[in-house]
């Protein structure tokens, strides 16, 4: 992902989002309600990837948001929108979520009928993935949006310690394992991110993982138990909840 204050790793120019909203009518409500959530931040989100029916009804945007940095500490940096257009009437809809990792607010986008295959993220604007591995898990994750909900997250953007973890649950209670934790780890040298994912038994186990880590004292993550050769993938539900390291439970 981005760095939210040096961009210098990028290889082309920042671009700009446009919404496209200028000729559009809403109620005073919905304009104030898009732009306290998306609008008053425009020229600090960094389109990584978006989509746009050929009829102009829908856009679907995956967005790096630069003043997360500034927020309280921890917070999701990546912001998913869906804006809805009524082209006759003229009017528009949206509904946007904040995202721990890319590939989440691409699960949600897909989730609300963006094709899978239309919101690839660029690949200049951010650390490509350093192996196979953090590649598969990233198309698991961006491809499949009912099977686990999103219940914890913590971004730190420190250079020297770029990470995130998330914690997730799945809905079906049987799963073999029933808590998830994904760690997204930057190398500033490299330039690259790899993405890893473990299986806990307990919530309490994987938010004392994602604890451990923020403090320097984590093991291995566990291996994930499958069911039988089927292979759950990780995807968003909601919104996370961030909880700042080392906080009591």
């Amino acid at each position: 992902m981005l760095s939210p204050t040096e961009p210098a790793p990028v290889r082309k120019s920042i671009p700009q989002v446009d919404f496209d909203l200028d000729d559009l009518d809403a109620d005073e409500e919905k304009y104030l309600d898009f732009y306290r959530k998306v609008g008053v931040r425009e020229d600090m989100l960094v389109p990584l990837a978006e989509h746009h029916t050929p009829s102009g009804a829908h856009s679907y945007y995956v967005l790096f948001d630069r003043t997360a940095t500034w927020g309280h500490p921890g917070v999701p940096q990546v912001l998913a929108v869906h804006l809805q257009r009524d082209c006759e009437k003229r009017t528009f809809d949206f509904d946007q979520a904040a995202m721990p990792l890319a590939a989440m607010a691409q699960s949600w986008l897909v989730n609300r009928g963006c094709p899978h295959d239309a919101i690839d993220l660029d690949p200049e604007l951010g650390p490509p993935p350093a192996d196979e591995a953090t590649r598969a898990l990233e198309q698991r994750l961006a491809g499949d949006s009912d099977r686990y909900a999103l219940g914890y997250s913590y971004t730190r953007d420190d250079p020297d310690d770029m990470v995130t973890v998330v914690a997730l649950r799945a809905l079906d209670e049987r799963a073999p394992s029933p808590f998830r934790v994904l760690v997204d780890e930057v190398d500033n040298d490299a330039w690259t991110h790899t993405l890893r994912e473990g299986g806990f038994a307990t919530n309490k186990a994987a938010l004392q993982w994602c604890d451990d880590r923020l403090t320097g004292e984590a093991k291995p993550l566990p291996p994930v138990r499958w069911a039988g050769a089927a292979r759950s993938s990780a995807g968003v539900a909601k919104t996370p909840a961030t909880r700042p390291p080392g906080r009591s439970r």
